[in-house]
């Protein structure tokens, strides 16, 4: 089975949230397995960069504003790129100060879900919730339209 690592720094403390993240897990572990590392905030960013790249395995995504932005469709594509080669692959979510410049030069791909600033929180929502479209995408499900 697939094995995707989400690292994010910070915790979820609204139950909606958790709610959210729950569901999408449930949603996703038919595809893969999906393992979230929650870090600690640091006193800078370069403290967290630390942990941050500690916790990672195989390719590194980061999530970053400035990264590149794809489609839905171009996401599946690589995700199944990933899958197909049987690639471990991390998805970084910094915190509310962002990513250090050191995580975004060792990660494989920096990649930016708008030019918006997303709650941290919010951001693993939409991250886990474009993860399983790739993966209804790639099986041709009905679930993105």
């Amino acid at each position: 089975m697939q094995k995707i690592n989400i690292v994010c720094v910070g915790k979820i403390k609204e139950e909606f949230y958790r709610a959210a993240v729950n569901e999408y897990l449930k949603r996703l572990s038919r595809f893969a397995k999906v393992e979230i590392k929650e870090i600690a905030e640091g006193r800078n960013l370069d403290e967290e960069a630390v942990n941050i790249l500690h916790a990672t395995k195989g390719k590194i995504i980061a999530l970053c504003i400035e990264g590149k932005k794809y489609s839905s469709e171009q996401l599946a594509a690589e995700v199944k790129g990933f899958c197909d080669r049987g690639e471990e692959f991390t998805f970084i979510i910094g915190s509310s100060y962002g990513l250090s410049q050191s995580v975004k030069t060792q990660s494989n791909l920096n990649l930016s879900f708008s030019d918006m600033t997303f709650p941290h929180q919010l951001m693993r929502i939409i991250l886990l919730e474009q993860l399983y479209r790739a993966f209804m995408i790639n099986g041709g499900g009905e679930y993105h339209k």
